[in-house]
Order: structure tokens, then sequence, then C-alpha cells
């Protein structure tokens, strides 16, 4: 057992100094970029001493994507045409949407509807291959370091080493964060305390359930205290009682002031917390409003109904 927890050990810190390297070949790749706008400003200054009248004309551009997408600053997130190709398959096809500020908002379509493809640009793991958006005022095109900065993320694939506890997972996150010690161990505590986990969260993960699992993978997303949370289906593989408890710590989030992202197959989840939905299918944006809104339009006691009103050709038909 002891040589058991001093391999774990090692393999641990051999994933932090990993991590840690490529953190450090990132800052040296900003830095990179600072230094070539310094010389430009530097040789924008020579120029207009040497020729005034021309040169005064030639300026750094330093726009300010919330400047440009928001002057307002009431939204958290504003996606303008955005589209996804992957070779001849059109994933996502000229979304546009505004999120505001401490929304909580629910992404809903059926299977390869556009929905995951969508987050993926959002967070930055895909380009769009048209199109733009804003997370937070900061472009995914030109500010993905600003906008990881303040965003938290619970992929449908959990980030979860199953060979630490689920409190090491935790901790390692949080370090990646550069957290204070004292609020990690609080928030820590604060979610394992929340979510049930509380017992489990000693034991190595390799042992959890899939809803366990699912449950950490939350946690992990919100450990940095983030303003946008993006929850791409946090509750697959929960029995109905740990679902239950997952939507009173999601709706906690929303007194939080956070803006979250919510992606989900069960359409009750989605009438019980958000304050509104957008309907995605064949990558297109089909309806957007309330639930209230969307089932007094489409004449629907439930929210299920008017899915199955707008979407249920394809499912039943197995597409």
């Amino acid at each position: 057992m002891v040589m058991e927890n001093m391999d774990d050990e090692k393999k641990m810190q051999k994933l932090i100094d990993e991590l840690k390297k490529n953190l450090k070949s990132k800052n040296n790749e900003i830095v990179g970029y600072l230094d070539k706008i310094d010389a430009l400003e530097q040789e924008n200054t020579r120029l207009q001493k040497l020729i005034p009248g021309e040169a005064s004309k030639i300026k750094v551009k330093r726009e300010q994507p919330e400047d440009i997408f928001d002057p307002d600053g009431v939204s958290a997130i504003i996606i303008k045409n955005l589209v996804k190709k992957f070779d001849d398959v059109t994933a996502v096809n000229g979304i546009n949407l505004e999120i505001k500020k401490g929304e909580l908002f629910g992404l809903l379509g059926p299977n390869g509807a556009g929905k995951t493809t969508t987050i993926n640009m959002l967070v930055g793991l895909l380009d769009p291959t048209e199109g733009t958006a804003t997370v937070g005022g900061y472009d995914v095109k030109r500010d993905l370091n600003k906008i990881k900065e303040m965003i938290g993320v619970c992929p449908q694939e959990a980030s979860v080493y199953k060979f630490l506890k689920g409190r090491e997972n935790v901790e390692l996150f949080g370090n990646l964060f550069e957290m204070d010690k004292h609020v990690l161990k609080e928030r820590a505590d604060k979610f394992f305390e929340a979510s049930g986990l509380k017992e489990a969260s000693n034991r190595k993960t390799k042992g959890y359930s899939g809803g366990m699992v699912r449950q950490l993978n939350l946690i992990i997303a919100l450990i940095n205290d983030p303003k946008i949370v993006f929850l791409d289906e946090p509750t697959v593989g929960m029995d109905p009682r740990a679902r239950r408890k997952t939507w009173t710590f999601i709706g906690d989030l929303k007194q939080q002031d956070k803006t979250i992202i919510l992606t989900t197959h069960y359409i009750e989840e989605a009438e019980a917390l958000c304050d509104r939905v957008g309907i995605i299918d064949y990558g297109e944006l089909i309806a957007l409003g309330s639930p209230k809104e969307l089932m007094k339009k489409h004449d629907a006691t439930n929210l299920e109904e008017v899915f199955m009103k707008l979407t249920g050709r394809r499912i039943l038909e197995g597409v």
C-alpha cells in the first residue's frame, strides 16, 4: 500500500510538472506577442518624429472586442453568424445569439444537432469556420487566454484522473489556476459537502460510479470561481436523487450572479432551471425564449412537448 501511494504521488507530481511546463511555454508565447506590439509602437513613435504629417496617420490597432460587440456591457456571450464545417458536413450553420450576464441559458437539441460543437467553439477547443463570438467581452479568435481565465467547463467526457483521489483531482486543477491553498481547500470542502461527495473525496476515483464522476467533474469546473460556466450534459449517468441534488447545486450558482450555459437531453431539467432556452437542429437555432414563452407559442403543456413538435420527426426516425 505504501509503495502504491508513492507511485501515485510520483505520477501526480509528473503530471503537475508537465502541465506547468506547458503553461510556461504558453506564457513565453504571450510575452513574445507583447514584445512585438511594443516594438510596433516604438517604430510608430519614431516615424511620427521623422514625418509628422504622414506618420501620424499610422496607428497600432488596439480595438477592444467588448467595445465592438457589446458597448453596454450587459451580455456575457454574443454569437454572430457562427459556422463550423467538417469537410463537407456543416455542424453549425450561422447561429446568432446573445446570452445576458447572470442568465441560466439552456441549449437543447437532438444528438448531432450542433450543441457541443457550439460550446467547443466558445471555450476555444474548436476554431470557427466563419463568424465569431465574444465570451465575457473577449473574442474567441483573438483572446482565448483571457477567456480561459474567466470560464469553467464541465465537458461531456469527464476530465478526471482515475489514479488520483477525488480531492487530489480538485487540488490539481486548483493549482493550475494558482489558487491560494486556503481558498482552494475552503471551496473544495464546500463543494464536496454540497454534492454529497465528502466521504468519497478521499477515495481514488477509479472506484467512483458514473454519477459520482460527473459530480466531481462539476466541482472541478467550478473550483476557480468562474464568471461564466459551461455545463455540457452535467447530469448524465446520475440517479434521480443525485440529479435533483445537482439541480439545486446549479440553481445556487445562479444566485451567485454567474452566467451558466447548460446543454442537456433532460428537457424537464431545462424547464425547471433555465431562464431561457435555445433549440438547435441541423446546426441552426430554430427556437428561442423562456420555457413559458415557448410553451405558449407552440400551444404545449410542457417544454418536452415543444421540443417534440419542433424536432420530433428527427428523433422518431432515428436520424
